[in-house]
């Protein structure tokens, strides 16, 4: 529903902001979570293309930002490569 990423995830759980869960809790969920963070990834930068308009470029950017998504730099090269599928 989020289309969030692995760390993403990791950081809401953890966070003192967030669900406040140990680290350890927070790791152990990320760990045994069955989600296809590639699929996450295209789905938010399609929510940035079709919403924010923004290039391709921009778009990689934002999801591998340490503020922002923190997508891993693989799946957001393969976000940007499926865009228009």
């Amino acid at each position: 529903m989020m289309h969030m990423s692995k760390k993403g995830i990791y950081d809401q759980l953890t966070s003192e902001d967030g669900e406040k869960f140990s680290a350890e809790a927070g790791q152990y969920a990320v760990d045994n979570l069955k989600a296809d963070y590639n699929a996450n990834a295209l789905a938010k930068a399609k929510e940035y293309q079709e919403q924010m308009k923004m290039s391709p470029s921009a778009i990689r950017d934002q999801l591998t930002s340490e503020t922002g998504e923190k997508f891993t730099a693989s799946e957001a090269d393969y976000a940007v490569q499926h865009l228009n599928d």
